[in-house]
């Protein structure tokens, strides 16, 4: 077992977990989250927790460990994810773990290995006293939480209801992110005809009528999500990230695609969702756009007065309530009924970054931080 939280996270580093979808831009023997798992589940039997590794997809599973005691306690759980994103045009080796200016870097330092580093070695300080707390604190980490957070969602329909709360392991500085937006991701696709570029007028151009589809969403739609806002989230957003069409310069093209990112508002979801209105919009334009490949995921939020919120505080003073524009598994838990929060060391800037790291320091107050929330509860009855 690790010396210290560094040797820790330098080691569930140098296990790559690197999620499958898309370009994950890197070899077979370092994806899928089999690997990690099985690092893991001695390591949280060593301290007394019942294990299980749930496959939710061929060698990719979900790992619950139930806390040593009594199964009548309330429950709670630590969930961050074992998944990365994809290593291409990192500029640092992804799994060398090695420590630069006070820095652990490597894929997954800040997102999530950092946070999941610290929660459990706040399980391993406490370790005697897991069996006797008046909450039992189980640790769940979740599979494929970078593309369709399969893990979480099955997750929250088979064992939701046997918690309490979530703290689900982000970068947030250690703060409490209570709200985060929901997304909605799509592909608008225009049709043509195809004809000789020489003859552009016996074709019709699929591009530039997906060309001024996109100018008129970005006029119409925008103000639309706009009227939806909160507090601390801001307004509902629409990004056009990705756009095809055509095949050579010397062809009218007969398609062209466009695939669309809208973050919203929990009022917009109370509203009806996303979906509909951009499911209008394709339909009314002449002719109109198909919609396909939807990925819905909701928003997530818990009052700030929540008993478990004021609970976090309570332990640790110095975080503040936050919210994100992000989303996260901690999403289709509270969609489930659990209420969940994002909560761990490090700072979502240093995600996903060609350089990723976490600061020794910072991970180091995490686990203390973590250790002093697991000793708040037993002093302190039950929410």
């Amino acid at each position: 077992m690790s010396d210290t939280v560094t040797d820790l996270l330098q080691a569930l580093v140098r296990i790559p977990s690197v999620n499958p979808d898309g370009d994950p831009g890197t070899g077979a023997e370092n994806i899928g989250e089999a690997r990690i798992a099985a690092f893991l589940a001695p390591w949280l039997d060593d301290l007394g927790f019942d294990v299980t590794l749930e496959e939710i997809q061929p060698g990719r599973p979900n790992l619950i460990a139930r806390a040593p005691g009594p199964a009548d306690r309330p429950r709670i759980l630590l969930g961050p994810h074992l998944d990365t994103v994809g290593v291409g045009g990192m500029t640092i080796d992804p799994f060398a773990a090695d420590i630069v200016d006070g820095r652990i870097r490597g894929r997954g330092t800040s997102d999530t290995k950092g946070p999941m580093a610290a929660m459990l070695w706040g399980l391993r300080e406490n370790r005697a006293h897991l069996a006797t707390l008046p909450v039992a604190i189980d640790f769940v980490a979740f599979m494929a939480e970078e593309s369709g957070q399969w893990g979480s969602k099955q997750f929250a329909s088979t064992h939701a209801a046997d918690y309490e709360f979530a703290i689900v392991g982000e970068p947030t500085s250690l703060d409490i992110v209570h709200v985060t937006k929901g997304s909605l991701w799509a592909t608008l696709t225009a049709a043509g005809k195809a004809a000789h570029a020489s003859q552009p007028e016996r074709g019709e151009n699929a591009i530039l009528h997906l060309a001024r589809a996109l100018d008129r969403l970005d006029a119409e739609l925008v103000p639309e999500l706009h009227r939806f806002t909160h507090p601390i989230l801001g307004s509902s957003t629409l990004n056009i990230g990705v756009i095809r069409g055509g095949t050579r310069a010397n062809i009218v093209p007969d398609e062209a695609a466009a695939q669309v990112d809208i973050r919203f508002v929990p009022g917009l979801a109370q509203a009806g969702g996303a979906a509909p209105l951009l499911e209008a919009f394709a339909a009314a334009q002449d002719p109109p756009l198909a919609l396909t490949n939807l990925v819905e995921n909701p928003p997530m939020e818990v009052p700030p007065g929540h008993p478990w919120i004021n609970r976090l505080l309570n332990a640790n003073p110095s975080s503040k309530l936050t919210g994100a524009p992000w989303f996260s598994d901690a999403a289709h838990l509270g969609a489930a009924g659990l209420p969940a929060v994002c909560l761990g060391p490090g700072s979502i800037d240093q995600a996903h970054t060609a350089d990723e790291f976490i600061a020794v320091a910072d991970l180091e107050a995490g686990a203390a931080y973590f250790s002093r929330l697991v000793q708040s509860f037993a002093s302190t009855p039950a929410a």
